[in-house]
């Protein structure tokens, strides 16, 4: 099919609004947690008999997972219609699909608040909520292929980059669960291994809709189809793909395994990153002066992206050397390269995403806004760049007590100042993230028209969604 992008239309919006107002809830609750967590370092008894880190953590990061792929299924819901130029197929499924996931999300924050756990990392809620995720995808992926209807052969990388994020989130998940059978459970090597296979290729799988996302509103800032159809561009989307079939070896260093597995995973891990930092680098070399109005907060958040990936690609390198990962692993330092990749590279780009989609739907408003937006940001990339060194500060600290056969109790005891740095550096990645997030919020809820004052007839309301929220 060809694909397009048809004229300006703010018609598939509400179906955007609710699926990000979700995800900003997902997100602003589960750094609230990441802060609560922050504090039972410096004092292990705070809300220990309400939530405990045990309780929190998991929950912590399940949230953290949902704000990722909730805020780009809601882009990919609102970009849909302009790439192929018609509605989507299944307008009821956007009620179902949005109904289930807030169903699921509040049966597993349920689940950690009242202590039932059962799965493992990632997915530490009991198995049989697993069932219920998937399900909840169900209509997300008929509407997107169905919709789409793609001829692979002539469609853009972001095409494929969302398709191969939907597939193997179906996989991975399903992976993710083979430990309920005794095949897997009773042989511990098989057992770990496949389950970081299965967690690996999970974060690739969310890796694909938001690199996939960015790459959409690369092409439409610059007017650029090049962007998305160049040889660059598809060679970054099959070393993705590489990355995430492959990459979960450097996770599995303590299981015994051939050599040569360890090494090919070790060098693909490194190569992702670097590709996409060159993406966005040229793209940024490409822009001109004829940047749409709204093009100039994406491209500040692209930017911030574009400077995480190139510290977190120097860590990522570094503890993945299997003689410093011995070292490394289990530490705050592996903390510091998540939270780097997820906040500093996951969520700068989803931010680029979404006000690029509020700027098309709401572009006056978010032009009045612009230096609010700019001033948060500037406070939350600080506050990260400080939770970062932080966080690598204690990582140091745990490693040169361990070499020193130093006791657990004086390990922490000369991290402490290390902890309150992070707390108090979390706190202020939380206000500047608020900020963001309110900013967008007012935005998102501003209106029931569109700014030429143009109100939806009852057929956009229905088609669009609207009825959602």
């Amino acid at each position: 099919m060809k694909y397009f992008s048809p004229p300006h239309s703010t018609s598939n919006f509400p179906v955007a609004r609710a699926f990000l107002l979700l995800a900003f809830s997902y997100l602003l609750f589960g750094l609230l947690l990441g802060c609560i967590g922050s504090f039972q370092y410096l004092w292990p008894s705070f809300l220990k008999n309400k939530l405990s880190f045990q309780q929190s953590r998991p929950l912590h990061v399940y949230l953290v997972i949902s704000w990722i792929f909730t805020s780009a299924q809601g882009a990919i819901y609102y970009f849909l219609p302009r790439v192929t130029g018609r509605n989507l197929f299944w307008p009821g499924g956007l009620k179902i699909h949005f109904i289930l996931q807030l169903s699921v999300s509040l049966l597993i924050i349920g689940a950690f608040f009242s202590g039932h756990f059962g799965g493992r990392e990632y997915l530490e809620f009991p198995p049989w909520l697993g069932i219920l995720l998937l399900l909840s995808w169900l209509p997300f992926a008929i509407n997107f292929f169905c919709t789409l209807k793609p001829d692979y052969r002539k469609a853009p990388v972001y095409i494929w980059s969302w398709s191969t994020g939907i597939f193997f989130f179906f996989i991975t998940v399903s992976e993710s669960y083979l430990w309920l059978f005794d095949h897997f459970n009773k042989q511990i090597i098989r057992d770990i291994t496949i389950q970081w296979k299965a967690l690996g290729s999970m974060v690739g799988s969310w890796n694909m809709l938001v690199y996939g996302a960015a790459m959409f509103i690369m092409e439409k800032i610059t007017n650029d189809k090049r962007i998305s159809h160049n040889r660059i561009s598809f060679a970054f989307y099959f070393l993705g793909l590489t990355n995430l079939l492959f990459n979960w070896g450097h996770h599995t260093y303590i299981v015994p395994a051939a050599p040569w597995v360890q090494t090919v995973a070790y060098v693909i891990s490194m190569t992702e990153l670097l590709l996409l930092g060159h993406i966005i680098w040229k793209w940024k070399k490409s822009l001109t002066a004829t940047k749409n109005k709204y093009g100039n907060i994406s491209y500040r958040f692209l930017s911030v992206a574009d400077g995480w990936i190139f510290l977190n690609l120097t860590l990522a390198i570094l503890i993945s050397v299997p003689s410093l990962n011995y070292y490394t692993h289990g530490t705050h330092i592996t903390v510091a390269h998540a939270m780097g990749a997820t906040i500093g590279i996951n969520t700068m780009l989803l931010f680029a995403v979404i006000f690029y989609v509020l700027g098309d739907a709401r572009p006056l408003l978010l032009q009045r806004k612009e230096r609010l937006i700019n001033r948060s940001l500037t406070l939350t990339n600080i506050a990260l760049y400080l939770f970062w060194f932080a966080l690598l500060g204690s990582g140091l600290v745990k490693i040169a007590g361990k070499l020193n056969n130093n006791s657990f109790y004086k390990i922490m005891d000369q991290s402490l100042p290390w902890f309150r740095g992070f707390a108090a550096s979390g706190l202020l990645l939380l206000a500047g993230i608020v900020a963001l997030v309110s900013t967008a919020v007012a935005v998102l809820l501003h209106s029931r028209k569109n700014e030429t004052g143009r109100k939806f007839n009852k057929r956009e309301v229905k088609r669009s969604g609207r009825h959602l929220i």
